[in-house]
């Protein structure tokens, strides 16, 4: 057994005296374990300088990519930049389009109304040769062709072509179908299975109307066949001519009503 006083100089020795300390830990048996925490203290440092070299690594690669996002955000604002650039041309450019869309607008109704003004100038020296040449009692083939040509639109509403009506003469020589000797004539448009008996006239009257629809009828025993339509083409037309035609069942085609 030690004293107190032994056990206290035991102690301050273990502690200042290394070598009599590794002795008594030899003694103790701890001397292998000193080797294996030394040796664990070793491997643990080994291990954070690997780990302190790979970050390293990772923090030069971290700048290396720092670097490369700059560049491409950099990149990036420049592209935005120079598309805000071509928005703003695109939009100049959009506006430039714009208006010169409303001045082609704008030329184009000019135009259409101008044209539509031509239209009406022809149709009126059309009309006022038609005119001129019934009152100087030339009225024929020529005028008729010229006033089928004047209704052009309103009879191709009709189905009807201007180039496709023939001109239907019949001299009833022994009177089998009017008078004898009676010069029947009248315009004639056939298509497919469709016949349209047609009178042009540069005014039509009440009378006209009266004997449009006689002559019909006598035409269509002569063809041996129903017309399906009648039409009376005139430039003008009188008021009471215009409704009887209407109360026949008349088609007619027009340019002025007169009263």
């Amino acid at each position: 057994m030690l004293s107190k006083e032994e056990k206290l100089r035991f102690l301050n020795t273990l502690r200042e005296d290394e070598e009599f300390r590794l002795a008594v830990a030899g003694l103790l048996g701890l001397g292998t374990i000193l080797e294996e925490l030394k040796k664990l203290l070793q491997d643990f440092q080994s291990h954070l300088e690997l780990e302190e070299k790979r970050w390293e690594e990772n923090n030069k690669r971290w700048e290396e990519n720092d670097k490369k996002w700059e560049q491409v955000f950099k990149k990036l604002e420049e592209h935005g930049k120079i598309l805000e650039q071509h928005s703003k041309i695109l939009e100049e450019h959009s506006k430039i389009l714009e208006e010169h869309t409303k001045i082609l607008q704008e030329h184009s109704k000019m135009l259409e109304e101008h044209s539509r003004q031509l239209q009406e100038l022809s149709r009126s020296v059309a009309e006022l040769k038609v005119a001129m040449g019934s009152m100087g009692r030339r009225w024929g083939t020529d005028l008729e062709r010229a006033v089928l040509e004047i209704y052009r639109p309103p009879l191709e509403t009709r189905g009807i072509r201007p180039e496709n009506i023939a001109k239907f003469t019949y001299e009833d020589v022994d009177g089998k179908y009017y008078r004898k000797g009676a010069k029947i004539e009248v315009d004639v448009y056939m298509h497919n299975d469709t016949t349209v008996l047609i009178e042009v006239k540069s005014r039509a009257e009440l009378e006209d109307v009266e004997w449009f629809l006689d002559k019909a009828a006598i035409v269509e025993k002569i063809l041996g066949r129903k017309a399906d339509k009648l039409v009376l083409v005139a430039v003008n037309i009188d008021k009471e001519a215009f409704e009887r035609a209407q109360s026949l069942g008349i088609d007619v085609v027009a340019g002025a009503i007169i009263e």
